[in-house]
């Protein structure tokens, strides 16, 4: 599709489908009706509040590479990223960075962001010498007004709603501390390569995440895998507790958000069992 060309419900609803598909195909996790649904609402609503900044993506999903970089401890790494670019009529050139976060966790810890898109913007200006005017994030969830109104069908809420929404938040284009930000990542691959994972402290595990009404443990951590060979998360879900057996399978139980087991479940009983097998 060109860049400018408006989409219709029915080709948005076309394109939702074979992304959906793909996804499916290229992985293990399949998307239950109902979570389907979900994302694709968001999309159309994304659609209806980002249009304008979407027509104007002159290219998508650009994957951006600083390959033959040193760790501090010699090992040698790549950084790898995609990003989506905007050239717009007067020539300038604006890089988007999609997050799914919610956009006032972006805000409230902007430096943690910006320094992931100043390399991709070092990449991207010194290294393939294109132009760059700007950088900003895009942050796709969706404010509870937005999820509310939509829920409701209730229109007149929903146009009031998405004119509050703002999802774009710029940053700051600053290139001096890209040496730096390289270092960084290259002591995370040493520590990875060492096989060295320290836990959050369990304090920090009850404490307010910066830019949400959640904790540390509950907006992280029950999304995290790992979480029951945690000893921070282990201290975290049964320090308060009492001992007890019944206290122990609570917390053995705790498969994450409501939502997020229910679409595991369905989604599970969706998949055919492979060939052979009854």
């Amino acid at each position: 599709m060109r860049p400018g060309t408006a989409l219709s419900r029915e080709q948005i609803d076309e394109f939702f489908e074979i992304n959906a598909e793909e996804l499916q195909a290229e992985g293990t996790y399949a998307l239950s009706p109902w979570i389907r649904d979900v994302a694709r609402a968001q999309v159309h609503l994304y659609w209806r509040r980002l249009m304008t900044i979407a027509n104007q993506v002159t290219e998508t999903e650009v994957r951006l590479q600083l390959p033959a970089q040193k760790s501090p401890e010699g090992r040698t790494f790549a950084i790898d990223g995609v990003v989506d670019i905007v050239r717009e009529a007067d020539g300038r050139t604006t890089m988007y960075d999609i997050k799914t976060h919610d956009a006032q966790l972006v805000r409230e810890n902007r430096k943690q962001f910006e320094r992931q898109l100043n390399v991709y913007a070092h990449i991207w200006h010194e290294l393939r010498g294109e132009r760059l005017d700007a950088t900003a994030i895009v942050c796709t969830t969706l404010p509870p007004e937005v999820q509310t109104a939509y829920t409701n069908r209730d229109e007149g809420a929903l146009v009031a709603a998405l004119s509050r929404w703002d999802p774009i938040i710029p940053i700051d284009y600053e290139l001096d501390r890209v040496n730096e930000t390289i270092t960084e990542f290259g002591k995370v691959v040493d520590k990875i390569e060492r096989h060295k994972f320290s836990p959050r402290p369990v304090h920090q595990l009850r404490t307010k995440l910066p830019g949400t009404q959640s904790i540390f443990a509950v907006y992280v951590c029950r999304n995290c895998d790992a979480r029951y060979s945690c000893r921070a998360y282990q201290e975290y879900a049964l320090g308060t507790r009492s001992r007890s057996e019944n206290a122990i399978a609570r917390y053995l139980q705790d498969l994450g958000e409501e939502e997020a087991v229910e679409d595991f479940t369905m989604a599970a009983l969706e998949i055919e069992p492979p060939l052979g097998r009854e």
